[in-house]
C-alpha cells in the first residue's frame, strides 16, 4: 500500500468528529509531513474530512448525494463567517431544518426539534430552550453567550455559533447554501450508477487462473465480455477481452494480452459529462476510477438510461434557464412555438440595454424548452449562431418564434443521437428584428 493509501485508511477509521493534525499523522505513520498533508487533501476530495476556520481539520461523515438535502453545522460556520463558541464536538452533525426565533418563548416551543438550527440574538432563555431540545444555535449581531450557555452546549454536544451578521443576512446566506446543496444532490454521478461488484484480474496471474475465476463466477457475473486488470493496490492498468483469454496459452501472463490506454471515467464525473466523453468512443464498457484506483464499472447503456431517468425526474427542476424564462409566456403551435414577455432589469448590461449574453441565453432556453414540450429530451446545445440587429431597452415587450428547420436522427444512429437545427427569431413591440439565431441541438433518442 502506498503512503497516501495509509493516510486515507487511517483517517477513514477515525471516529466522526475527530480533529486531525498533519504533524500527528506524520508521527503516527512515520511519514513526512508533506506526504501526510497530501493524504489529508486527498481525504478532503473524498469528502471524509473538512477544514473549518479557527477549528481545524476534522473527520466528517461522507455526504450521500442520493439523500435528501442536508448540511452540517461545520459548513454553517463557514457560510456565515462565524466562530464556534461552544459545542465543538457536534459540528459534524447534519441539520434537518432552520428556524428564526422571532416569536415568544411559548410559541417557539412548537417549532424547536432535535438537530435543527435556530437563529437568535441575545435571548438567553430561547438559547437554553433550544439546547435542552437538541437544537443548535446561531447568535447574530455579534452578540456573545454566557458561560452557562457554553457549559450547557458542551454538555448537550450541540453547537453555539456566533456571527457578526444580522438575522436577515444570516438566514439569506444559509438558505442560498441549502439551495446550492440541494442542486448538487440532484446531479447524478458515475459513482451513483456504477456496478460496485465486478470481476477483475490481478496483473500477476496466468491465463489458466483467469479461466478458473471466470468459471467460478459465471453465475454471479453474467454476459461478461470485458474484464479490468489491476495491480495489488487496485490501480487500474487495462482491459482484457474474454475471446482473447480463450485464445491465449494457459501459462501466459494476463498482461501480455491486456489492452492499455483505455478511456476511464472518474467516480465524481456527472452522467451528462460522461455521455459527452464516450460519444466518440466505440467501446461499451468503461472502468470507473477514483484517482487511479478502480472502484466500479459501467457500460454505455447504463449511462443512456441514467440520462433518461434524469430527464424524467427533473421536469420541474428550476435552474438559471427556467429563471430566464419565468417572465415569458408561451403558446405551442403545430410546427412552432411563440413566446412573449418583457426585458427585465436582470438582463441589462452596464449601459442600460439588454446584454447580448442574456439574450443568447434567452434564445437557447427557448429552443430547448420548445423541444422538451414536443417530447424531445436529453438535450445538449452543440452550436449557436446569433445575429443581433438592434439594442433593446428595459421594459420593452418582445416576441419570439421558435421552429425546427431540419433534423437528422439517422446521422449518429449507432450512438442513439439525433441532431436538430432550431431557428429562433426575436422581435420587439414594433415587429422589428432584434435577433435571429440558428441553434444545433443534440438529443439522445428515447427509442433506445
Amino acid at each position: 500500500m502506498t503512503k497516501h493509501g495509509k493516510v486515507i485508511r487511517y483517517v477513514s477509521q477515525l471516529p466522526i468528529g475527530t480533529k486531525i493534525s498533519v504533524r500527528t499523522i506524520a508521527n503516527l505513520l512515520e511519514i513526512s509531513e508533506g506526504t501526510a498533508y497530501k493524504g489529508i487533501k486527498e481525504c478532503s476530495k473524498m469528502g471524509i474530512v473538512t477544514t473549518i476556520p479557527r477549528i481545524g481539520t476534522i473527520r466528517i461523515r461522507k455526504p450521500d448525494y442520493n439523500g435528501e438535502e442536508n448540511i452540517t453545522y461545520g459548513e454553517i460556520v463557514n457560510i456565515v463567517d462565524g466562530n464556534i463558541a461552544a459545542g465543538k464536538k457536534s459540528i459534524h452533525k447534519t441539520i434537518n431544518k432552520m428556524i428564526i426565533g422571532a416569536m415568544t418563548l411559548e410559541r417557539i416551543k412548537e417549532y424547536i426539534t432535535p438537530n435543527s438550527l435556530i437563529i437568535v440574538g441575545n435571548r438567553e432563555r430561547v438559547q437554553e430552550l433550544a439546547l435542552l431540545n437538541g437544537c443548535g444555535i446561531i447568535i447574530t449581531g455579534g452578540s456573545e453567550c454566557s458561560n452557562y450557555i457554553k457549559e450547557l452546549a458542551d454538555t448537550k454536544e450541540m453547537p453555539v455559533i456566533c456571527s457578526l451578521y444580522d438575522t436577515f443576512t444570516v438566514a439569506k446566506m444559509i438558505n442560498r447554501a441549502m439551495f446550492h446543496n440541494k442542486v448538487k444532490k440532484k446531479i447524478l454521478l458515475m459513482k451513483d450508477i456504477m456496478n460496485k461488484e465486478f470481476l477483475y484480474f490481478r496483473n500477476d496471474i496466468q491465463i489458466s487462473e483467469c479461466v478458473d475465476m471466470i468459471k467460478r463466477n459465471n453465475n454471479k457475473f453474467k454476459n461478461i465480455n470485458v474484464i479490468p486488470v489491476v495491480n495489488e493496490n487496485m490501480r487500474f492498468l487495462g482491459l482484457v477481452e474474454l475471446k482473447d483469454i480463450m485464445d491465449a496459452e494457459p501459462l501466459e501472463n494476463i498482461e501480455t494480452i491486456m489492452r492499455k490506454n483505455i478511456t476511464t471515467l472518474e467516480g465524481k464525473t456527472s452522467v451528462a459529462y460522461a455521455n459527452y466523453v464516450i460519444e466518440t468512443e466505440v467501446n461499451d464498457f468503461y472502468p470507473v476510477i477514483r484517482g487511479k484506483e478502480l472502484i466500479g464499472t459501467v457500460n454505455r447503456q447504463d449511462i443512456i438510461q441514467a440520462l433518461k431517468y434524469i430527464s424524467k425526474e427533473n421536469k420541474d427542476y428550476r435552474n438559471l434557464d427556467s429563471e430566464v424564462l419565468k417572465n415569458f409566456k408561451s403558446e405551442l403551435g403545430q410546427k412552432a412555438m411563440h413566446f412573449y414577455g418583457t426585458i427585465t432589469p436582470e438582463m441589462l448590461d452596464p449601459l442600460g440595454i439588454a446584454s447580448w449574453n442574456s439574450l443568447n441565453m434567452l434564445i437557447s432556453s427557448m429552443a430547448t424548452f420548445y423541444l422538451n414540450q414536443i417530447n424531445i429530451t436529453n438535450l445538449f446545445v452543440d452550436n449557436i449562431s446569433t445575429y443581433f440587429m438592434k439594442p433593446v431597452q428595459i421594459d420593452t415587450e418582445i416576441e419570439a418564434n421558435v421552429s425546427i428547420i431540419s433534423s437528422s436522427a439517422a446521422f449518429c444512429e449507432f450512438l442513439g443521437k439525433a441532431f436538430y437545427k432550431v431557428e429562433v427569431s426575436l422581435f420587439d413591440d414594433k415587429k422589428d428584428f432584434i435577433a435571429k439565431s440558428l441553434i444545433t441541438i443534440k438529443a439522445i433518442e428515447n427509442k433506445l
